[in-house]
């Protein structure tokens, strides 16, 4: 317990799925946290299920401006950040040939430029020994069909983690990639296909994890936690596979 007493954290998309499991944690082991999110229903759960260590601020991360306000309100209320979890994502799938300029430009807006943008405007506030974490995704390892975009703007993240692993580490500054594998989230529910399509996926998503079952955001919560306190001090540009053994075996 305590592993991040004391501790200001950060976390985009904090509001359902893996970043309020995360945030759940992170406030039991003692961090105050700021929950950053688009939709007002969903802070508003935040709000309720965190209580009085979580700072709640409403904005998107395609827009500099909101995250320039996150990290102003974070600065004004707590003058420095140690944690910073960037986990906003969308995940939509198409046919590359299918695929819209509008959609690419929706999926790149959050993924890639909203995680960069949270990164960069963080830099300032984080204080040496400070935990950079980015969600990535299995996506990101393997070519599951529809998932182009997604999987491009999850594998730029990892990139992304090394060159700042780099910039950052003179600094005393940890940056990691957290990588979930099929996790029972929301989300899954939301990419628009049909209930059989989603059923038959899941089964042959399934099918290929050693341990036959899919993953919960809890789980993928802890290791998050992990990345993001001291007992991963020496990790760095690293990305944690939290996937149940997918397509390992």
């Amino acid at each position: 317990m305590n592993k991040l007493a004391n501790k200001v954290s950060v976390i985009t998309g904090g509001t359902s799925g893996i970043g309020l499991a995360c945030a759940r944690l992170f406030v039991a082991e003692g961090a105050q946290v700021v929950v950053f999110a688009r939709g007002e229903a969903g802070l508003a759960e935040a709000r309720r299920t965190l209580g009085a260590k979580a700072h709640i601020v409403r904005g998107d991360v395609t827009k500099s401006e909101d995250l320039a306000r996150l990290f102003g309100e974070t600065r004004e209320r707590f003058g420095r950040i140690d944690v910073v979890l960037g986990n906003a994502a969308v995940v939509k799938l198409a046919p590359i040939a299918e695929t819209s300029d509008a959609l690419f430009d929706e999926i790149a807006a959050t993924n890639l430029k909203g995680a960069f943008n949270t990164l960069r405007l963080s830099i300032p506030l984080l204080e040496p020994g400070a935990a950079v974490v980015l969600t990535t995704s299995w996506l990101n390892r393997m070519g599951f069909p529809g998932s182009s975009v997604v999987s491009m703007t999850k594998a730029a993240l990892r990139s992304l983690v090394r060159v700042a692993a780099a910039e950052l580490g003179p600094r005393g500054i940890r940056i990691n990639a957290l990588c979930p594998g099929a996790v029972e989230t929301p989300l899954w529910g939301k990419l628009g296909l049909p209930p059989e399509v989603l059923k038959a996926a899941g089964e042959g998503i399934t099918s290929q994890i050693p341990l036959h079952r899919w993953g919960q955001a809890d789980e993928v919560a802890r290791a998050a936690l992990f990345l993001a306190c001291e007992d991963s001090s020496y990790m760095n540009g690293a990305e944690l596979q939290v996937d149940g053994g997918l397509r390992q075996a």
